[in-house]
Order: C-alpha cells, then sequence, then structure tokens
C-alpha cells in the first residue's frame, strides 16, 4: 500500500490472516450477537481480554485487569399499549418509549405529530427525543421498514446511570393511517434492575510525554437476538462493529511492537453503544480530557467505501485538523480520508467518539460504510462471510500510518468546543 520503513512495518506486523481470524472470531455464531448485559457480550469481552493481555498491554490506572467496570440501571419494559379513537392498535404497531411508567388518557396529556410520507422520520425521532414534551407520533405506513427498527430498538428498553438518571422523553411511535384523532390512550409500565456494564480498556505508556493520550476505540457489543430472518436471528454484528474492534486490538498489536510511542495509547472496546454510548460516556468521566490528544474511533469498516478501496471518510472532518494530520501521513500512499459524506445521517452524534468530543476532545469516528445504501446494517445479515477482509486490513494500516505523528506527539489536533446537544 505505502512506500518506506513505517510502510514495511506496518505490513508485517498487521497481518490480513491475523484480522481475520479476530473479527471471525468476534462475529461468531457462538458470541449470540454480543448485545449489552447477555452471556455472548461476556463471551466477547474475555476474548479480548485475552488478545490484550497476549500483546502486553497495561491496564488503565486504577484498574486491576482490562475491565472497566459500572453499573447502570436497566429499564424493561412489560406492558405498552395504545389505543385511537377507543381502537386498540396492534402491538406490532405501537412503539413507545419512556424511563418510568406512564398513562395518558386526555388528548392534552401529549402533543400529537403526524409524520407525512414527505417527512424525515429520523430526524423526527431524534429531535423528539430531546424536546422533554410527551409526544404521540402518527407514522405514515410507508415508513414501516424505520419503523420496525423503532420498535425493536425501544422493545428492549432504557439504561441510565444510577448517579445521574437519564429522564426520556415520553414517545409513542404508532404506526398506520389516522385521518382524525378525538380520543386515545397509552399506558406504558416498566421495571428496574441494576446490572453491570465494563469496557475493556488496555494502555501502552508513552515513553516521553506520558501525561497525554491518544485513544483508539471501536465498540464490541452489538443487537444480539432479534426477530428471525429465514431462520437466523443471531445478528452478528461483524461489520458493526466487530470490524472496529478487530482494528484495536491490531493497532495495540503494531504500536506494541514498534515501542515508540511518545504519549500513552489507550485501546478501549466499549460496551453499550448500541443502546446509547454508554460505556463511551463512563469512559468520558474516567479521564482529563484535557490530556488526551486525539480519539480514534473505528466504526464498520468491512467493505470498500463509496470511493472504492483505500478509502474512508472521517466524521466532523471541518471540527478540528485531525483529518488534515491524517492525511498528510499518508502522502506517500494510495488511501484517501474524506469528509463525511453522509451529513443527513447524523453520524457523528450516532458513535462513540460523540462522548469525548462533547467535552472538549478531537474525536473523529474513522468508517468506510456506505450508511444510505447498507441493506445489511443492523439486520441477522452482518455476518464475517459478507465482509471484505482485504478492505479491512488495508485500512487499519492506513490509520497505524496517519495517526504516527500523533502518537509521537510531533502533531496535535486543534482542540474542539465542548459539544451541547
Amino acid at each position: 500500500m505505502a512506500c518506506g520503513s513505517y510502510a514495511q512495518d506496518v505490513n508485517k506486523i498487521i497481518h490480513q490472516e491475523d484480522v481475520k481470524r479476530i473479527i471471525k472470531t468476534l462475529s461468531a455464531d457462538d458470541m449470540q450477537g454480543r448485545a449489552t448485559f447477555t452471556p455472548g457480550i461476556e463471551k466477547a469481552a474475555q476474548f479480548i481480554e485475552s488478545e490484550y493481555k497476549k500483546i502486553g498491554l497495561k491496564p488503565m490506572q486504577g484498574n486491576t485487569g482490562y475491565r472497566q467496570n459500572f453499573t447502570m440501571i436497566k429499564k424493561t419494559p412489560t406492558k405498552a399499549e395504545v389505543s385511537i379513537n377507543g381502537t386498540p392498535v396492534p402491538a406490532e404497531n405501537v412503539a413507545v418509549q419512556g424511563s418510568e411508567s406512564f398513562s395518558w388518557n386526555k388528548l392534552e396529556d401529549a402533543q400529537i405529530i403526524k409524520v407525512t410520507p414527505d417527512s424525515n422520520l429520523r430526524k423526527i425521532f431524534m429531535s423528539t427525543s430531546h424536546i422533554g414534551k410527551n409526544t404521540l407520533i402518527l407514522v405514515d405506513p410507508k415508513f414501516s421498514d424505520l419503523f420496525k427498527r423503532i420498535h425493536n430498538y425501544v422493545a428492549g428498553g432504557s439504561v441510565a446511570f444510577k448517579d445521574n438518571p437519564e429522564k426520556k422523553t415520553n414517545l409513542a411511535f404508532v404506526l398506520g393511517t389516522f385521518d382524525d384523532v378525538k380520543s386515545f390512550t397509552v399506558n406504558y409500565e416498566v421495571t428496574s434492575k441494576e446490572l453491570p456494564l465494563f469496557n475493556v480498556a488496555g494502555i501502552i505508556p508513552g515513553k516521553t510525554k506520558p501525561n497525554e493520550y491518544v485513544v483508539f476505540s471501536g465498540h464490541y457489543d452489538h443487537l444480539g437476538i432479534i426477530a428471525p430472518v429465514k431462520g437466523d436471528s443471531i445478528a452478528n454484528g461483524a461489520d458493526d462493529d466487530a470490524s472496529g474492534t478487530t482494528a484495536v486490538i491490531s493497532l495495540a498489536r503494531y504500536y506494541k511492537k514498534l515501542h515508540n510511542n511518545a504519549r500513552t495509547l489507550v485501546f478501549v472496546a466499549f460496551t453499550a453503544e448500541e443502546i446509547g454510548e454508554y460505556g463511551s460516556q463512563y469512559f468520558a468521566k474516567t479521564v482529563e480530557p484535557d490530556k488526551v490528544v486525539a480519539m480514534f474511533n473505528i466504526e464498520m469498516i468491512g467493505k470498500a467505501s463509496k470511493w472504492g478501496k483505500n478509502s474512508a471518510f472521517i466524521t466532523g472532518f471541518d471540527r478540528s485538523d485531525f483529518g488534515k494530520i491524517l492525511q498528510k501521513n499518508l502522502k506517500k500512499t494510495a488511501f484517501k480520508f474524506y469528509p463525511d459524506p453522509y451529513p443527513d445521517q447524523d453520524l457523528f452524534y450516532r458513535s462513540d467518539n460523540a462522548s469525548l468530543a462533547k467535552v472538549g476532545v478531537p474525536a473523529h469516528t474513522i468508517s468506510t460504510d456506505q450508511i444510505d445504501i447498507d441493506k445489511l446494517y443492523h439486520t441477522v445479515g452482518d455476518e464475517f462471510s459478507t465482509l471484505d477482509v482485504n478492505n479491512i486490513t488495508s485500512t487499519i494500516r492506513a490509520i497505524a500510518l496517519s495517526s504516527r505523528t500523533i502518537v509521537a506527539g510531533k502533531d496535535t489536533p486543534t482542540r474542539v468546543a465542548k459539544l451541547e446537544r
């Protein structure tokens, strides 16, 4: 892919067969889709820990092992019933979100929003989740596929930090055509339980600038067992995000073997990204943001990007000079980084980089996924057999080469304003 001694190092250390072994293990059926709070994610964590141990990473300060343990309150829905104009709505056409049990039985209990065929349901979902106002959302049948995703997402319940309860806006999505809503009732009940979670993190201490940190991350959780398609119910999450976790492990091995990093390198596999980026939110509380000079978050690099091979995009490209530094380091290579081509998808906020960007870190996600046309995203079809291992390997090598001046303490991305959402 490239010339020079750095390229020789990267090609010798980051082997395609090893990349294949790691991602194949993480996305195997016996991991059961790595859903948060399941035996599958425990098995995945044990595998990542074993890789870190073989590489020789050290635990983060304050941890006795590679696990960064914390607990959260899990809220599980036990009832979600909606009637409109006195007629019960079928359960499969109802998706209710709330952090506590509630009932509506009067028109003034919630505002009503109609999602028409020309509306943007994704944006409506994101905006209503943050406005803090009870909302009944009537969804046109045109959006049945996206509605199913929302249904599955809210059916999993919600989680919140014990010391900082998150109060979700009460929302009730109903799929169907309703011309004149004269009355409605919504009854929603949840149960609460405190459960353990854990990121898996290891470090390589810096040689000359040990108090400056560079983070390499990906999330190792996925959706777990979902509605079966042709007898397959395991959402393996090979691209999302076993590919990114594989990159984190591969980069840890690469930099450990080089043994020349000026800054301290943190390699972290985040939990609970799929249910709200909670692993990275917790991680952000455990570091001093002003000492983290950059975050390379890696998400879905399993297939060629819209520009073809030897290319990837960076979310939030214009928020700092992070991308420019990376591209400068790839001058003599065939690889190129581009700005995020999918602004309507709001990708900057949909991955773990957002948790660090919120506290002022130049934190960006690197991806190759063609999210606008990816039909395997969040389905049982996201399996190892659909991946391009060569593309994954070349992208990991490019990240290794492009990060070298930041790791060496020669380049420091511009700080970013703390994000408010």
